[in-house]
C-alpha cells in the first residue's frame, strides 16, 4: 500500500512535456533561421558581381556547393545524434561533401600554381579568413548547440564534432561571398586549421555545451 501510495503521489506531481520536433525538422529550422539572416546580412553588405564571377567557373562552383552541403549534412547528422537511438551512421553523412570540399580546394591550389604568396606578403589575406571562419563560428556554434542540448544526447562527442564542423562549413560557405581571391597553399591551410580549431573547441567543451537544460 505504501508502493502505491508512493506511486500516486509521484503520478499528481508530474508535469506534461512537450516533444521535441523530428531532428530533421529542427535542423532544417536552424539551417532557415541562419540562412535567412545570412542573406539579408549578404544583401545590405556585399556585392554578388564578384562573387557571381567566381561561380562562374566550375571548380569554384563545385566548391562552393560542397562547402554549403557540408554544412548542411553535419547539422542534419548532428541533430539526428542528438536523440538517443539513432543510428550512429549519421555520421557518414558529410563525408562525401566534405571530401569534394577538399578535392575542389586542392585544385584551386594547383591551378594557382601552389602559389604561397599573396600581394600583400606570404600569408595575403588569409589570416582574415581564418578570423572570419572562427569568429562567425562562436555565434552560430551558441545557437545550435542550445538546440541540440534540448534532446539529452548520450554520448555528446558525435553531436558535438559533428555541429562544429556544421558551423565551421557554415561560416566557410559565408565567407565565399568576401573572398574576391581564388584558393592559394596558405589560405586552404588557414581555411582548415580555423575549422579544425572550431571543431576542436567544440568537442573539447561538448560535456557543458550539451549539458540537459
Amino acid at each position: 500500500m505504501q508502493t502505491d501510495k508512493m506511486i500516486q503521489s509521484l503520478a499528481a506531481q508530474l508535469q506534461p512535456v512537450r516533444p521535441l520536433r523530428s531532428p530533421l525538422l529542427r535542423a532544417l529550422l536552424w539551417l532557415a533561421v541562419v540562412g535567412s539572416i545570412a542573406a539579408l546580412l549578404i544583401a545590405h553588405a556585399v556585392g554578388l558581381g564578384i562573387f557571381l564571377q567566381r561561380v562562374a567557373v566550375a571548380r569554384v562552383a563545385v566548391e562552393t556547393a560542397a562547402t554549403a552541403l557540408t554544412a548542411v549534412t553535419a547539422v542534419i547528422a548532428a541533430f539526428e545524434l542528438s536523440v538517443p537511438g539513432h543510428s550512429p551512421r549519421w555520421a557518414v553523412l558529410p563525408v562525401l561533401p566534405f571530401l569534394t570540399w577538399l578535392g575542389a580546394s586542392g585544385l584551386g591550389c594547383l591551378a594557382n600554381g601552389l602559389s604561397l604568396h599573396g600581394d600583400t606578403g606570404f600569408s595575403g589575406e588569409s589570416p582574415h579568413c581564418f578570423a572570419f571562419i572562427t569568429g562567425v563560428s562562436v555565434p552560430l556554434a551558441l545557437a545550435l548547440f542550445w538546440m541540440l542540448r534540448r534532446a539529452r544526447p548520450i554520448d555528446p562527442l558525435p553531436v558535438a564534432a559533428l555541429g562544429t564542423l556544421g558551423v565551421a562549413a557554415t561560416a566557410a560557405f559565408l565567407l565565399q561571398f568576401f573572398h574576391p581571391f581564388d584558393v592559394t597553399v596558405i589560405d586552404l591551410a588557414l581555411h582548415l586549421a580555423a575549422v579544425a580549431l572550431v571543431v576542436l573547441i567544440g568537442t573539447a567543451w561538448r560535456r557543458p555545451l550539451l549539458a540537459a537544460a
